[in-house]
């Protein structure tokens, strides 16, 4: 493929990757306490939603469908609008349904612009350039997430709710507009199937990516959550956590798809996993503050390694079979979120450290199953 073809692909999908943070992340930031303050929801209103901001994960595959009736980069911008648009409503509908209906919008632009995302950079940079690619949209989105972070610190001054909203939705949906006019594909691109792809040769693919999914959602429902409850953290406190998260992801996550390039899938990912058996274990019997905070940016670097999955089906897969697996992995990594926070919930009940033990079993099987990799690079 011609380099001027990647370089509008990469510029493309760069200027929408950056979008979707400042979409994700300022909803993300400002939810609870709007969803508290404004709208008066309890516990179990905001549990609701969280469920129902899983599904469109949990529907990515539909994507494959979409794309019978339009190019996957004309969905891609499409996702972007619909966050967008998803953002900007968030403040206008103060009430339950109001959330509800935003967040499913804002929801399903943003996982299947992270399916599309995902596709094209497979299809479009090869086997030695990919890895890094990866690596430059994960720190570009921690980027992104820090500007957002400082925005809504100095908008709060001057705006409500609405307002900031409104200006980070605005924002997204004019990205999303301008991805609409732009045209990156290349002539020379393989052909993607049309349907849905689930091929025994593809399991360990599979199988990685559900276990990613359940290791995930043990982390986003219960790591936050025992910071919070168990050791005091205050909403000053997680802020700063999460700024120098993101300043540490910005500057580590290029050097990931580097190392994934250096030393392989199997290497990478092995390391990935017998990290996290300690950082589940961590969560689950250390009992310092500071301790726990370090736990958790850790969590969050090797979170980054997952990248070495997707490169890793980019190397045993067939060419035409990217979209399609790309959208059935995504389906595949949200099932656990179906269950497993309610799961774990109650389990929490019982002893708040068993979540994290399954957590840390969980790796455990990944190292295991990890060592099944065979590519060029992992003879």
């Amino acid at each position: 493929m011609e380099p001027a073809d990647t370089k509008k692909m990469y510029v493309f999908l760069m200027v929408l990757t950056i979008a979707s943070a400042l979409g994700l992340q300022s909803w993300m930031t400002l939810f609870n306490n709007f969803a508290v303050e404004k709208v008066g929801l309890d516990g179990q209103h905001v549990g609701v939603i969280q469920s129902v901001r899983e599904i469109p994960g949990f529907l990515s595959l539909l994507a494959i469908y979409v794309m019978l009736i339009m190019k996957e980069h004309r969905l891609s911008a499409l996702s972007i609008l619909l966050l967008g648009a998803g953002v900007a409503s968030t403040g206008l509908f103060p009430s339950f349904a109001g959330l509800l209906c935003a967040t499913l919008v804002m929801s399903f632009g943003f996982h299947y612009f992270e399916t599309t995302n995902q596709s094209l950079t497979l299809q479009y940079f090869d086997q030695t350039t990919s890895p890094k690619v990866f690596g430059r949209l994960r720190s570009l989105a921690s980027g992104a997430n820090i500007v957002v972070g400082a925005s809504i610190y100095g908008l709060s001054y001057i705006l409500d709710y609405r307002g900031i909203y409104l200006v980070f939705g605005g924002v997204v949906i004019a990205t999303g507009a301008w991805g609409m006019t732009r045209n990156p594909v290349s002539k020379n691109l393989i052909p993607q199937r049309k349907k849905m792809i689930l091929k025994k040769a593809y399991w360990l693919y599979y199988f990685l990516t559900f276990m990613a999914g359940a290791r995930r959602q043990i982390f986003i429902a219960f790591a936050v959550f025992l910071m919070v409850q168990r050791f005091g953290y205050t909403i000053k406190e997680i802020t700063i956590l999460f700024l120098i998260n993101n300043l540490v992801n910005y500057f580590l996550a290029p050097i990931i798809g580097k190392s994934i390039l250096r030393f392989g899938e199997r290497k990478v990912l092995s390391l990935e996993y017998a990290s996290l058996i300690l950082v589940f274990v961590a969560y689950a019997t250390v009992q310092n503050k500071t301790a726990i905070g370090v736990i958790y940016i850790l969590d969050h670097i090797f979170f980054n390694f997952a990248i070495a999955i997707r490169t890793y089906f980019q190397k045993i897969g067939d060419p035409r079979d990217i979209a399609p697996t790309m959208a059935v992995g995504f389906t595949i990594n949200h099932i656990a979120a179906v269950v497993l926070p309610a799961l774990g919930g109650l389990l929490w009940m019982v002893d708040y450290r068993i979540p994290f033990y399954a957590g840390a079993v969980m790796s455990l099987v990944s190292l295991m199953a990890v060592q099944a990799i065979r590519t060029g690079q992992n003879p």
